[in-house]
């Protein structure tokens, strides 16, 4: 059953709309106790990433959290800034990020013509490992954004990256751990179809 982590941040609601549609299983995580019972896990955020792992480690979660993920090793999927917790650390803030990936979170260097900031819209996935998480993507694979930092496209466990002035790491995948920098619950029948495969393709 697909733990869809409630430590407020991120459209939890909106993820939970999705899965019932799809007819899979999901709960909402709001304490330790709660997330015993996830098979799978789902760490939205939005925001800044200093408040979003204050939330984290104020809602009691965080050791449980650990346990799950680095231990017994239940597939994880961080979106947006729930993906960028995932790292060691992140150049917005001075907060220590969860270190599930051994990389830190950056900001785009400038501004430039036609790329202002924050990076919000429609971009495409340019695949660069085909796991069965992308099956059924559109050929175009586009995905909707909302950000003003990036994991590098050199980081570790890069399976898909964006161009937003330039690359940018998109999507990760370390073990266990699956990241995403856009947003799945807004990017229509391609966010629809990942959330899907995370769910029957990933197992612990």
């Amino acid at each position: 059953m697909i733990a869809i982590v409630d430590y407020g941040l991120g459209n939890v609601k909106a993820f939970a709309n999705i899965y019932k549609r799809l007819n899979i299983p999901y709960f909402f995580a709001k304490n330790s106790k709660d997330l015993q019972m996830a098979t799978h896990i789902i760490l939205p955020g939005v925001g800044a990433f200093d408040f979003a792992m204050k939330k984290l480690n104020q809602s009691g979660m965080r050791a449980t959290l650990d346990d799950l993920v680095q231990v017994k090793k239940i597939p994880v999927l961080g979106i947006c800034v729930g993906m960028q917790i995932m790292a060691k650390s992140s150049e917005e803030g001075k907060a220590e990020g969860l270190g599930w990936i051994n990389s830190r979170v950056v900001k785009f260097k400038s501004e430039v013509e036609n790329f202002p900031l924050p990076h919000m819209g429609w971009n495409n996935l340019e695949i660069k490992k085909n796991l069965p998480l992308f099956k059924g993507l559109d050929t175009e694979k586009r995905f909707y954004f909302l950000h003003s930092y990036h994991f590098e496209a050199s980081c570790e466990g890069t399976i898909a990256i964006s161009n937003y002035s330039s690359p940018i790491g998109c999507v990760i995948n370390v073990d266990n751990v699956f990241g995403i920098q856009c947003h799945p619950e807004k990017s229509h029948h391609n966010g629809v179809a990942l959330l899907k495969n995370f769910y029957e393709v990933c197992r612990a």
